[in-house]
């Protein structure tokens, strides 16, 4: 194991400048609103250069490499899609050249989530060359992610015929090993009203109006949610109000308010709904309506896969064997008491996906912190960009040698 780590050490510092180089080039690629078109070219002529098996674009548009043809399959799981920069006039610097600072690259995109990318694609190369990837065929997706988790991984299961084994997702994890988080489901609720002129409003029947109970109501619901020792407890938020009038002048006759659940292990769709609509007076309630949605906006390939707007709960316990390799790996690399840290990510990932729906062990490991993501100040360590790469090389050892163990 000595030799074997003192190897991949020198590979991956021999790698560093060409690591940082495809790094920053991905940073400087614009991928707002699920537009991954470019920066996935430049992921993709990556690994062509360091010799995958096989690189394309998938029928959804994520970028696709692949090494190997063993009968385990690993996949690693990055999106590559950011938010926007929101007010240009907030940033000191260029928001994706970026700038270094006491050995931190702050750039949107730099930790949510390009963090991952260049360790996992360099990683699985050298584990290839260091003769690690035995037995395994490993992939590097990169999805669509920003605006629906989930949607370009069960895309590429279902339309690609490709399903994992085990999946590692590289959103930020502070060097850590994470093994779950908590759900979340999108719902509207629609009240209608009757609208009439402002200056006769007592003629009309303000849908607004009508919704503010069942916003008040949602405001006082967090501190009864459910709550799991490890999840965490459920949350609930209105994130957009919007009316339907046929004037400014004239009282609205629709109101629409958008809601984010967070659920956590115990919460249903059905669960949700009926929360929900126990709020809504009894007296209207033949004037509201609670939606399920469904995401159906087109990749930029121009494909549609419709994905139901609900995200499981997922984790995986401490012990389970998927976990405890990504443990070792850590522990091999970086000696620690505490391989795990918090163990969970507070926001939602892929793994919503992956873990909730397909019931395929996954766990994350990225560099940085979640809680810069989106941020202005967005920023991750340039050394634990080169450093992630040992983890994603290592890894698939792990997993084998824990899997003989069982056996």
């Amino acid at each position: 194991m000595q030799t074997l780590l003192t190897q991949l050490t020198q590979r991956v510092a021999a790698a560093e400048d060409d690591i940082l180089a495809f790094f920053r080039e991905i940073v400087a690629i614009p991928s707002m609103n699920s537009d991954i078109k470019e920066v996935g070219q430049r992921i993709g002529a990556e690994m062509q250069k360091l010799g995958f098996d096989q690189v394309y674009v998938d029928k959804y548009g994520s970028i696709v490499g692949k090494i190997g043809s063993g009968p385990t399959i690993l996949l690693y799981d990055s999106h590559i899609d950011t938010v926007g920069i929101g007010d240009p006039a907030q940033w000191e610097w260029d928001p994706f050249q970026g700038k270094v600072e006491n050995g931190m690259f702050y750039a949107r995109g730099a930790l949510d989530e390009k963090n991952s990318t260049p360790g996992m694609v360099y990683g699985l190369a050298l584990a290839r060359d260091l003769g690690l990837l035995e037995g395994f065929t490993a992939y590097y997706l990169g999805n669509i992610e920003e605006w629906c988790d989930g949607v370009g991984c069960q895309a590429f299961v279902e339309w690609e015929g490709v399903k994992p084994d085990f999946v590692v997702i590289g959103e930020p994890t502070k060097m850590k090993v994470y093994r779950g988080h908590k759900g979340r489901i999108e719902l509207e609720v629609v009240c209608k009203g009757k609208s009439a002129h402002a200056a006769s409003n007592h003629m009309g029947d303000n849908a607004v109006y009508k919704m503010l109970p069942v916003i008040d109501a949602i405001d006082k619901m967090g501190p009864n949610l459910r709550q799991h020792e490890f999840l965490g407890q459920g949350k609930i938020t209105v994130t957009r109000i919007s009316s339907v009038s046929p004037s400014d002048n004239a009282v609205p006759d629709e109101c629409r308010i958008f809601i984010d659940r967070r659920v956590t292990f115990g919460d249903t769709r059905e669960s949700v709904r009926a929360e929900i609509e126990a709020i809504i007076p009894p007296s209207q309630q033949a004037d509201f309506q609670v939606l399920d949605l469904v995401y159906t906006e087109p990749s930029h390939t121009g494909a549609v896969f419709a994905y139901e707007k609900f995200f499981p709960a997922w984790a995986l316990a401490k012990d389970h064997p998927f976990v405890q390799a990504g443990a070792q790996t850590v522990q091999a690399l970086w000696p620690t008491d505490d391989p795990f840290g918090q163990g969970k990510w507070d926001f939602s990932t892929n793994g919503n996906y992956w873990c909730g729906k397909a019931g395929i062990p996954s766990i994350g490991f990225g560099p940085g912190d979640e809680i810069y993501a989106h941020a202005v100040n967005e920023h991750v360590s340039l050394k634990d960009v080169v450093e992630a790469t040992k983890f994603y090389a290592l890894l698939p050892m792990m997993v084998k040698k824990g899997r003989e163990m069982a056996d």
